[in-house]
């Protein structure tokens, strides 16, 4: 009964679904394209032995890049079906993967649209990255008998809070799930809580990721290109962010610093733009030249080059930290070897950042005004920059190996 009123208020709202995709599609036109797949109707041709992986967006489609390598070396013979919800998601699947996925947008949670997903594509088996427990789905794929496995998972307290208010909705969706992978002992004792079973902690596939070598030879460039400025990254910010940011900026007193700036969504780049030019703020975009002694702020209005920015600045600011959004990841920036600081909000990625303070590869300030005199004191203070950049470092390698306990558990869970 529940996932029947469920159903019935999902189509309810197809007039507010049509209206939000066509409000997306001011800043981004790619929101209209596959509009077909979102309702379940495919185009795309169906080779035999699909293995399909769901990434919603950019982020995870990025994190999904260790397991799903894993995954077409431990089963050659299979193509990968990779569904996302975005346009930038999809852009970046074509950057990561290129051909060697098959690419398609997973329908809206409409027991019809599932049903012509899993008509049309057959997969052997599903996984599913981090969050994405939709009922209709997961009772789809049980009805055909397709495993799904939810990957790298991860569930807030605030987010368990949510789904235990819907019982009987929720315990049979995590019930549905053929195996969970957990980032933390945390995620899973709050997974287990709401019906799943076959719960393993497995550790962040993030950390698997390893920078792009291309992408670090262009920071270095950079570097070497802008010179021995003093460089600040504030990276994925996020809306309401810039102008605190600013706020920082105004406030280094660091001879000379530049401020990397770069919003977390591609739509929003002009926006930023905008804001920077009314508030008379020197600056140049990534797209149109490099800073030179004048620039004050190089807005970094790329997709795909985190990794090259990461390398470039000295020390980096998390986005959606300062305002309570739940912070972005900064285990990217620990790859790369880049200091991390965080705003007062990190409940997307608490365990991961709490691991990072600890180990000394990140500190946390409760304001701009507090970034700013963090900034200051960790470049007047050499020794301490570079102690954390070596604890940067050694976080992110201390941390890696959640690919093969992943694939340990999608292995045994395929077996049972």
């Amino acid at each position: 009964m529940a996932r029947r009123l469920y159903t019935l208020l999902i189509y309810l709202a197809t007039p507010l679904i049509v209206m939000r995709l066509l409000w997306r599609a001011r800043k981004q036109p790619e929101y209209l394209q596959h509009l077909g797949e979102r309702w379940g109707f495919y185009r795309t041709p169906v080779p035999p032995n699909l293995i399909w992986v769901h990434a919603v967006s950019v982020g995870e489609t990025r994190a999904a890049q260790p397991l799903i390598e894993a995954l077409q070396a431990a089963w050659p013979t299979h193509r990968i079906l990779l569904t996302g919800m975005t346009p930038t998601g999809r852009a970046t699947g074509r950057e990561v993967y290129g051909e060697r996925v098959i690419q398609a947008y997973l329908p809206y949670d409409y027991p019809v649209a599932v049903a012509r997903f899993f008509g049309h594509f057959l997969p052997e088996f599903g996984i599913l990255m981090e969050t994405e427990i939709w009922p209709n789905l997961l009772a789809g794929a049980r009805a055909r008998r397709v495993p799904v496995i939810l990957a790298n998972a991860r569930l807030s307290k605030r987010s368990a809070r949510g789904y235990g208010k819907l019982p009987a909705l929720a315990r049979p969706a995590f019930g549905a799930l053929h195996a969970v992978a957990a980032q933390t002992a945390g995620d899973a004792e709050r997974i287990v809580a709401l019906g799943a079973t076959s719960v393993a902690v497995c550790g962040n596939l993030k950390f698997d990721v390893t920078p792009a070598p291309e992408k670090i030879a262009l920071g270095q460039r950079w570097r070497g290109a802008i010179g021995q400025r003093r460089i600040w990254l504030a990276a994925s910010t996020r809306e309401g962010e810039e102008e605190l940011l600013l706020a920082a900026w105004r406030r280094v007193a660091t001879p000379g610093a530049l401020l990397l700036l770069v919003p977390r969504h591609p739509q929003r780049f002009a926006e930023v733009a905008e804001l920077l030019e009314r508030e008379g703020v020197p600056f140049v975009r990534r797209s149109a030249a490099l800073p030179d002694a004048g620039t004050s702020v190089w807005l970094g209005d790329s997709m795909g080059e985190m990794a090259a920015y990461y390398t470039l600045a000295e020390v980096a600011f998390i986005g959606g930290s300062l305002l309570p959004l739940g912070g972005q990841n900064l285990i990217e920036a620990a790859a790369c070897g880049c200091p991390a600081i965080v705003g007062p909000h990190t409940f997307n990625f608490l365990q991961a950042t709490a691991d990072a303070i600890a180990a000394g590869a990140a500190e946390r300030v409760g304001d701009a005004a507090g970034l700013a005199l963090a900034i200051d004191r960790l470049f007047g203070t050499g020794n301490e920059l570079e102690r954390m950049r070596r604890s940067a470092a050694s976080f992110a390698a201390a941390h890696r190996g959640a690919t093969a306990r992943t694939m340990e558990l999608i292995r045994a869970s395929l077996s049972a």
